[in-house]
């Protein structure tokens, strides 16, 4: 009975194997990365362990020849062995379950009042799957279908607010969500964030622009839903890769999809989802224990972390970072962000609400050094890239903390004034307009530095073709953006520049759709990866224009006039960029400007753009490098002069960083060339200041925190009916005992089923 039982585990996992995934080495539709399952080992390795345990167990005792009892023990463990090698060698766990390798889960953050996300329970959550391709299928998984709960596998397209809430509401008939990515994006939109981002922590409030608080005059993200800020307590997980989509809808199709609407037979296909978060509650109640684990524990046990990475900054002329500046030295602030979000772990594609944004200004800095007199300009120009601005503006927010605590080279008093880059992907029009705060302009001083600022901005947009610059009505207040952390602080006049005069034109404001197709950054068919990355698309033009203005306008902010009309940016350096941040990020440019041990942070898709707790991240070692090698000078320094400049006496580590770079590939394009940038970009900590003053129930700064969690990950399987399992029990139970009984019996017996053999004795003639 044993045999048979096993041989038909052997044959049942064996008819389930048809729905594995590709073999490694498949593509996937999103970077190329590997799915699949394990080879399974080949049957001989089970034969040739049996023939090695029989020769083990045949010379066992000094070649001394078994009892029969032992010859009887030898070929059960023989059978035993030859049963694993029928079986292929291969793992239970692996016969019985497939993978889902190309996954994102939802996970839970919290702030100083609430939590966020999703979770399953610690041993995750099962299901039967129901794929849901409308609405009207979801009457089955709330009410009809008879064997709950049902893991949804739910088309892109209905991830909605008014789906969830159906599901949410019946939670005790969901055990957890399969999203599965829309194609083409939805039409209508769909953005998980608010319709108010940010809101309490910009520069409105009750107390200043009270008219403007809450986004009382409009919302600035109409289509925003508000899904990302709504706790689940069941997983959801997006499937990233198409094939493992079809193999889940190919396993339901088998086994779940009944004609007639009847109810399916058993075996059915069933998912398995785990994402246990172990934070609950607030930011202040986990970080209180974490604490606690901390101050009490040898190995503690942190429950949850902050929201954190760096902030990029650069200067157009060199300044000791090891104290501050007079103040009389004026600076010009070029602002704009690094992050981004969408409702799913480190899937942060961020094409329109930051990629662009900051890639044009990466272009300006390089426009803007290459301009002849930079060294003789009144003022300096300051370029900030800032992260974690979509949680309450954590980076802009720590730059203003540090300012003020004198923890930072430009203090407050030194800002002259603030250019900032919003979302200017110029999608839909020419247009770019120039966004102020008419608060802060009731002081004359100020108005009048505003109307300087604008009236040079419109002097530089004047000869660029591709820029139409627009004014606003004064009494529009700002979008959100990282100078309200400033204007919090100190009085500035400053400027935000968008391609919005009101609500956001991104349709996908902080979603997984906005991608490089959502700024219309498309490549002809047929070219090759390198063919890509040099080809000039229509996008990089338009935003080679908006860093061409801003390039100009900073030129003149900071006292230039001789050569603002040659003030050029170039738009192959814009199409690198996009292509590298948005298509591949593993690409021949972006390895030359890396440091050869930061080569694997390069993938064969885009960059993700999530601000995450490990830091820096990827995209923010990208930026970096990016902007010193725009910006900085390739210096005749060996690898060892370069890593520690201070044996070199004309080098100066408080005025400049120093990189070595893997550098381009060689004439026989085998090679690189490496060398030694020296530049003036820097990282800054983006840590909210609430962590370092322990304030974590702060409404000042902000309080975001990631919890922790120990396994993640998803697999599908083939689940047996109730009764079943419960016959497969009652016989497991039943054999252990009789194997109990036999196992007494035969121990009770021993010295008459195992004959010892005699000694050998002397023998005498």
């Amino acid at each position: 009975m044993v045999a048979s039982t096993s041989a038909s585990l052997c044959l049942d996992s064996r008819k389930f194997r048809r729905y594995e995934l590709p073999a490694p080495g498949a593509p996937s539709h999103r970077d190329g990365a590997r799915v699949g399952l394990e080879r399974p080992l080949p049957r001989k390795v089970g034969i040739e362990a049996s023939a090695q345990l029989r020769g083990k167990m045949a010379t066992a005792g000094g070649g001394t020849v078994a009892d029969p009892g032992s010859r009887s023990l030898l070929r059960l463990l023989s059978f035993c062995v030859l049963l694993a090698g029928l079986c292929e060698g291969n793992s239970v766990e692996r016969k019985i379950y497939i993978p889902l390798n190309k996954t994102a889960p939802c996970v839970r953050l919290l702030n100083a009042t609430h939590q966020i996300g999703c979770q399953s329970s610690i041993s995750g959550d099962t299901g039967v799957i129901h794929v849901v391709e409308k609405k009207e299928d979801l009457q089955w998984v709330l009410t009809d279908g008879p064997n709950p709960p049902y893991v949804v596998l739910l088309e892109g397209t209905l991830f909605t607010r008014d789906v969830m809430e159906k599901l949410k509401g019946r939670s005790g008939r969901i055990s957890g969500l399969a999203v599965s990515l829309a194609k083409p994006s939805p039409a209508s939109g769909f953005s998980p964030s608010v319709q108010c981002p940010n809101d309490g922590f910009g520069i409105y409030s009750s107390s200043y622009g009270a008219q403007f608080a809450h986004c009382r005059a409009f919302q600035w993200n109409t289509v925003g839903d508000g899904l990302a800020y709504e706790d689940f307590s069941f997983p959801i997980f997006l499937l990233e890769d198409e094939n493992e989509t079809n193999v889940i809808k190919q396993c339901y199709r088998d086994h779940n999809l009944s004609p007639n609407g009847s109810a399916p037979a058993f075996p059915l296909c069933a998912m398995q989802l785990f994402s246990h978060m172990h934070a609950v509650v607030s930011t202040v109640t986990c970080m209180r224990r974490s604490l606690i684990q901390s101050s009490f524990s040898i190995n503690p046990e942190i429950v949850c972390d902050p929201l954190s990475d760096y902030n990029v900054w650069s200067v157009l002329k060199p300044i000791n970072t090891s104290g501050t500046l007079a103040p009389d030295d004026r600076v010009v602030v070029a602002a704009t962000r690094l992050d981004s979000r969408s409702f799913f772990w480190n899937v942060a594609p961020g094409a329109e609400s930051a990629v662009a944004s900051f890639v044009a200004q990466l272009a300006a800095a390089e426009a803007l050094q290459k301009a002849p007199d930079v060294a003789t300009l009144a003022r300096n120009v300051l370029f900030v890239f800032f992260q974690g601005e979509t949680f309450d503006y954590i980076g802009s927010s720590r730059m203003v903390y540090d300012m003020e605590n004198g923890k930072f080279p430009v203090q407050l008093e030194n800002i002259d004034s603030f250019v900032e880059l919003g979302q200017v992907a110029l999608r839909n029009s020419l247009e770019l307009w120039m966004h102020t705060d008419p608060m802060s302009q009731k002081n004359d001083t100020v108005l009048k530095q505003v109307e300087a600022l604008l009236s040079t901005l419109e002097k530089s947009g004047a000869g660029v073709p591709t820029v139409v610059l627009r004014r606003l009505n004064q009494s529009q207040p700002l979008p959100p953006s990282s100078l309200q952390r400033f204007l919090r602080a100190r009085n500035v006049s400053g400027v935000v520049l968008a391609d919005h005069s009101n609500s956001f034109h991104n349709l996908y404001y902080q979603s997984i759709y906005d991608t490089a197709e959502n700024i219309n950054v498309t490549y002809p068919e047929g070219q090759s990866p390198e063919e890509d990355l040099n080809f000039v698309t229509d996008t990089a033009k338009a935003l080679a224009g908006v860093a061409t203005v801003l390039a100009r306008a900073l030129y003149q902010l900071a006292g230039g006039t001789s050569f603002s009309d040659t003030i050029q940016a170039d738009p192959h350096t814009v199409t690198r960029l996009l292509y590298g941040f948005l298509v591949r990020a593993n690409n021949s440019w972006f390895q030359s400007i890396l440091r050869p041990d930061l080569r694997s942070y390069l993938g064969d898709g885009p960059l993700q753009h999530y601000i995450a707790v490990s830091s820096p991240t990827n995209a923010t070692y990208v930026v970096q490098y990016a902007l010193a090698n725009l910006t900085g000078t390739v210096i005749d320094l060996t690898r060892e002069q370069c890593q520690d400049p201070s044996q070199v006496p004309t080098e100066d580590k408080d005025l400049y960083e120093y990189a070595w770079v893997q550098g381009p590939l060689s004439a026989n394009e085998t090679d690189r060339l490496p060398r030694c940038v020296r530049s003036t970009v820097r990282l800054a900590r983006a840590l909210s200041p609430a962590f370092e003053l322990k304030q974590w129930g702060s409404t000042e700064y902000s309080t975001w925190t990631e919890s922790r969690w120990k396994d993640i990950r998803a697999r599908i399987f083939l689940i047996a009916s109730k009764e079943l399992e419960f016959i497969t029990l009652i016989v497991g139970f039943g054999i252990l005992v009789f194997s109990l009984i036999v196992t007494y019996c035969i121990n009770a017996k021993a010295d008459v089923l195992f004959i010892t053999p005699r000694e050998p004795g002397s023998v005498s003639y």
